[in-house]
């Protein structure tokens, strides 16, 4: 074997580095630069104060001294200008603040002819034609103890619009000063706040997603739990289920009922969600328990613990929009045949149900439509009924009320509410239900900002993009903007912005390329990279070493000499 000359060792240390460098300088960037995973810049720290969620809820309130109920002394008093707060702490990530600016001022001359008006619901009417009260404000007209408009057993009358009725009460009027009647007048008009405008139990029941409750929220936590969750749209099906097409034959006018009864009502809710309509007619469509003939009675009962059972069998023939995501909102009408017929329902204490219909949480409502009176001992199968829609549609609207979160509690005593109207819904209902959805759209969005955050923070390999990034910071600057809005007593923009942060945040969470399982994670990186690289770096390292104690047996050969 040839020994190598000190030429040829010094070439082959030459190359040995040479190739070295190159990988070190140029192989090892290029690699790290075409591997690396893209990641756009995100609002961190801008996430990370939102979720510390310090809401402010603000409304204007504004009361209005009729004649006769300030002494001359007070009324130099007035107009005057109060605010107050109050805090509320729901957890460590969650607080509430309420303000309420109330503004006193004596009545105006058109209002003092509106307050004279016949009945309340006149003079509601009156007033609201002189000045519509913008969303989410208040207005209370305190009238004399004597006045007219109210029965005697009245004290507060709530109408349509945003306004209410106050009657002076008899402790009133022993007040000599400003300060003291607004001191005895301070609970009545807690009282009617907190039937008009946002109240504690409304807004943690908004919460219930972010924040767990204790038992004492039970109440408010099943109200919220039977409505639908806040989304921008919602498909609202109706479906006529006759069973037994031989026995009759079935006519209904949905489509003049659903413009007559339910479009009202929709159209009114615009600004909240929006909203489709849609029948259809199902034959034998069959309940899914079998009802109890009830001797005494001579009908058929459905008790309301087989209520439960009904859903599931029938659910399966509705059918589904695929097109849409939104929730659907189920209406069904049930006319049995005739010889399950006439079909009550049965409450818990063994009583008829009055609109012998009932509902499910987050699912929709079934009615039973008795047509037993038709057949009659010369009656030709199939009959011919025409079904009164505007029975039906009454029990509907009251259903579909509930499940899109219109609260509808029991007013106090004392209290006389106004009907809504051929709409279904009262002005001050409508703030009522967006003070609730602005509140919960924004802890939603907020939830899953904060979230989609942490699992970014996480999983460092999951490429951010820029769409995403886009959305992302979308939804920041809709949350900060519906914060904002809300501080500042602004409803109807803070649920704008309130819905636009949630479609934002949802669609950069949902987002396909966020899941985690398209990437590799470290150790099957290195079970790919290792057969590549191992082969190329082995050779380099050995020559390397080889140079490097060639080197350091060279310096002691120099020290051995020098010594």
């Amino acid at each position: 074997m040839l020994s190598e000359t000190p030429a040829e060792r010094r070439r082959g240390q030459l190359a040995a580095l040479s190739i070295a460098a190159v990988v070190i300088i140029v192989g090892v960037p290029l690699w790290w630069k075409t591997t690396e995973t893209y990641r756009a810049w995100l609002p961190v720290s801008q996430i990370r104060e939102l979720a510390k969620l310090q809401l402010q809820l603000s409304a204007d309130v504004e009361v209005v001294f009729a004649r006769g109920t300030v002494t001359p002394e007070q009324q130099k008093k007035v107009p005057l200008t109060q605010t107050q707060e109050e805090d509320h702490a729901i957890d460590d990530d969650t607080a509430l603040k309420y303000r309420y600016e109330t503004k006193y001022r004596t009545a105006t001359i058109m209002e003092e002819d509106a307050l004279n008006k016949p009945t309340a619901a006149e003079a509601d009417l009156s007033l609201h034609v002189l000045s519509e009260s913008p969303c989410g404000s208040l207005v209370i007209y305190v009238i004399p103890e004597s006045s007219s408009l109210l029965p005697e057993d009245v004290k507060v009358y709530i109408g349509q619009r945003r306004t209410a009725l106050l009657r002076v009460a008899p402790q009133m009027r022993t007040a000599k000063t400003l300060e003291q009647l607004l001191h005895h007048l301070q609970p009545h008009i807690k009282q009617v706040l907190r039937v008009m405008s946002f109240s504690y139990a409304d807004i943690t029941a908004a919460l219930s997603d972010r924040v767990r409750f204790h038992p004492g929220n039970k109440e408010s936590i099943a109200d919220s739990m039977r409505a639908f969750k806040s989304s921008p749209g919602y498909e609202i099906t109706f479906s006529l289920l006759n069973p037994d097409p031989k026995s009759h034959r079935l006519h209904w006018d949905i489509e003049g009922a659903a413009q007559t009864y339910i479009q009202p009502l929709l159209t009114k809710m615009s600004p909240v969600a929006n909203f489709s309509i849609d029948s259809q007619t199902l034959h034998y469509a069959m309940l899914g328990v079998n009802p109890r003939f009830d001797n005494t009675r001579s009908a058929y009962m459905l008790n309301a613990d087989s209520l439960a059972h009904v859903i599931n069998p029938v659910e399966a023939r509705l059918g589904s929009n695929a097109a849409s995501s939104n929730p659907v909102l189920n209406f069904l009408l049930y006319v049995p045949d005739a010889y399950h017929s006439p079909l009550y329902i049965q409450d818990q204490n063994k009583q008829k149900v009055p609109s012998n219909a009932f509902h499910s949480p987050r699912w929709g409502g079934i009615m039973v439509y008795n047509v037993d009176s038709y057949y009659g001992p010369e009656a030709e199968f199939p009959v011919d009924i025409n079904i009164n829609m505007a029975k039906v549609m009454g029990v509907f609207l009251a259903q579909l009320r509930l499940l899109l979160g219109v609260q509808s509690s029991p007013p106090p005593p004392g209290f006389l509410v106004a009907p809504c109207g051929r709409t279904g819904l009262a002005d001050w209902e409508l703030d009522r239900l967006m003070w609730s959805r602005s509140v919960e759209n924004i802890a939603t969005a907020t939830t899953t900002i904060t979230s989609l955050a942490q699992l970014l923070d996480q999983i460092g390999n999951i490429v951010i993009n820029d769409n995403i990034a886009e959305q992302v910071s979308s939804a920041v600057t809709s949350l900060q903007l519906a914060v904002a809005e809300l501080e500042a007593g602004n409803l109807k923009f803070a649920l704008q912005f309130s819905k636009e942060a949630i479609l934002a945040s949802e669609k950069a969470f949902f987002d396909p390329s966020l899941l985690h399982l398209l990437y590799f994670p470290d150790d099957q990186k290195f079970a790919i990279y290792i057969p590549l690289f191992l082969p190329m770096c082995v050779p380099i390292l050995l020559s390397l070493i080889k140079i490097a104690s060639e080197a350091r047996q060279k310096r002691r050969e120099k020290q051995v000499k020098k010594d």
